[in-house]
């Protein structure tokens, strides 16, 4: 089966297209460009890098979250458009995954932490285990300093990923035994979307279309702005 992912979570957007013989074609792009007039685009370069029509796609792959709220909501709208389109189911895979699959050789407790903005992280807690990553820590959002007191409190080697942990690495710089990763590792990944839904798809772990479920973990920006300003007024 050939699956077809698209992930929007963080500060980048991304695509890739893949199945039993791995990773066929991949994209990413940065800030450069904004998500939604990205990933149409992106999606047309892998298909055709891939060498394979969009009518070949057996599975939608999306991430859904958390992320940030307008990049996350083009990636999610795009994939169940395209599901439905092509009449496929779809697999949810969550970003703090994607992000912890790649550091999956580390023995050391992995913690990706993706910027949230407004000074707050989205992270959970992974180790390995035979074939993968196993959560050990729901998804939740924290500050910095939060996320540092829990690591300090754990007080174990730590793996700290991400582009929230870059843009606080002063915060976690003098706690014991933790290493930080470089800026390969500080963004979901559209490649590790595939790998991990694709064996979810061998589970057959599907979903439909209407019964994804995106992971916010909090109000909009946008939301939080307004509600702000009306109880202020």
């Amino acid at each position: 089966m050939l699956i077809l992912g698209i992930e929007s979570a963080g500060a980048q957007v991304g695509c890739a297209v893949g199945g039993h013989e791995g990773v066929l074609a991949s994209a990413h792009a940065g800030r450069g460009r904004r998500h939604a007039e990205a990933l149409a685009p992106q999606i047309d370069f892998v298909r055709r890098q891939a060498g394979i029509e969009l009518s070949e796609v057996g599975a939608v792959a999306v991430d859904v979250g958390p992320g940030l709220f307008t990049g996350l909501r083009v990636g999610i709208a795009t994939a169940v458009a395209l599901a439905q389109g092509l009449g496929v189911p779809m697999i949810p895979v969550p970003s703090l995954d994607l992000m912890a699959f790649p550091a999956r050789w580390t023995t050391r407790l992995i913690v990706p932490a993706l910027d949230a903005r407004r000074g707050e992280l989205f992270t959970a807690l992974f180790r390995r285990v035979p074939g993968g990553i196993q959560r050990v820590r729901d998804a939740n959002v924290c500050t910095p300093d939060e996320l540092s007191a829990e690591l300090e409190a754990l007080d174990e080697p730590t793996l700290l990923l991400g582009d929230g942990v870059l843009r606080h690495a002063d915060v976690f710089a003098s706690l014991r035994g933790i290493e930080m990763a470089e800026q390969g590792l500080a963004n979901p990944s559209a490649r590790a979307l595939v790998q991990l839904a694709h064996a979810r798809a061998m589970r057959e772990e599907f979903v439909q279309p209407w019964e994804l479920e995106p992971i916010y973990l909090r109000q909009p920006d946008a939301q939080i702005n307004w509600s702000t300003r009306a109880g202020g007024a």
